[in-house]
């Protein structure tokens, strides 16, 4: 069974530039929660204050009031609240037992929104977000010992199939799995949002947002742009890009070699700048949006939006800079076989 939301977003993509919605963490600071606010009335042994992805369950008004935040500035995707809502990732607050209602609600509550918004005749879409969890399949945590992997492959497809149900049980059109800085713990979730719609019959569209950590273009687990698309391909995700990082213009040269690549919708939402000494974020919505309308006007993009430290002003800001522009046309690369090590290799290109 094909995916009927996937068919609307694309056919929405086709006539204009879709917005995505900004950050979670950069607005749930700003009501300068205790931790009492987390904890709520949970019985649970650690510190829960930072638990962002707990909020669904104990503060519901807040996770709902930032939804609908970015709806009202004009996203037409807006993303759950469960960046860590995995049983890796909530191991470190004694939450295990909470992931699959921490999805649950999230998807729930932006369902909700999104349905709402959407009886102006405009779709909104939600996009079950996957975070990268605290732990790498690529990397050894032991530096006296390079072959020790804190968790096996099979794991972690077990974790982000746990979530991923979650997410679709709960109303999540797309599972969006992002801010990737290790290629292999995405393949993992590749693999197990692919086992889960063979399972369920239908088609799970993914959304996959690589995180690239040094200014050449490489995530942790040291491929390029070009390598990871190509190690990802086969997924054929709907949409395929950029988050967090850097700010929208150290992040263009690494769109710019993304976007001739993939025949697919390209999705990019850079930081707001780069952090301050205090880690804040300084940067206005009015210069990002100068930045992305730069990635429109080259036409390299075909969904915008912004990660740490952007807001619904700087979405708003996003969405007057692309308003009327066109998007970007999916290329048609010749046909090859295409291989990646940490970088890519085109082997043959047919004839």
């Amino acid at each position: 069974m094909t995916s009927s939301a996937a068919a609307r977003l694309r056919a929405e993509a086709a006539q204009r530039i879709l917005l995505l919605d900004g950050a979670f963490g950069t607005m749930i600071q700003s009501y300068g929660l205790s931790e009492a606010d987390y904890r709520g009335g949970l019985d649970l042994n650690h510190d829960q204050k930072g638990n962002n992805d707990l909020l669904s369950l104990t503060r519901p008004d807040i996770v709902e009031a930032i939804t609908r935040s970015y709806l009202a500035a004009g996203s037409d995707i807006v993303s759950t609240n469960t960046f860590k809502a995995n049983s890796i990732s909530q191991g470190d607050y004694d939450a295990v037992h909470l992931v699959r209602d921490m999805n649950l609600a999230a998807a729930r509550i932006a369902r909700a929104a999104a349905d709402d918004f959407a009886q102006d005749g405009r779709p909104r879409f939600v996009a079950g977000a996957l975070g990268p969890t605290n732990k790498t399949l690529s990397l050894s945590p032991d530096v006296n010992d390079p072959g020790y992997r804190a968790v096996t492959f099979d794991e972690v497809v077990e974790v982000y199939a746990e979530q991923a149900a979650a997410l679709l049980d709960g109303g999540a059109d797309f599972i969006l799995i992002e801010t990737i800085f290790d290629t292999l713990n995405a393949k993992a979730a590749i693999a197990a949002v692919l086992d889960l719609a063979e399972a369920r019959g239908c088609e799970v569209p993914l959304m996959i947002s690589m995180t690239v950590t040094d200014r050449s273009g490489r995530n942790l687990s040291g491929h390029s742009v070009e390598a990871f698309w190509y190690s990802v391909r086969h997924a054929r995700p709907m949409t395929i890009g950029l988050n967090c990082a850097f700010g929208a213009d150290l992040l263009r040269p690494h769109v710019l070699a993304l976007s001739p690549l993939a025949d697919t919708l390209v999705m990019v939402y850079p930081n707001a700048g780069l952090p301050n000494d205090l880690g804040e974020y300084d940067e206005a919505p009015a210069t990002t949006a100068a930045f992305i309308r730069e990635w429109v006007d080259g036409g390299l993009v075909n969904i915008v939006g912004g990660c740490c430290g952007s807001t619904p002003d700087h979405i708003a800001a996003l969405g007057a800079a692309v308003a009327g522009k066109p998007p970007r046309v999916l290329p048609q690369p010749p046909a090859a076989l295409r291989l990646a090590g940490l970088d890519p290799m085109v082997v043959a290109e047919a004839a």
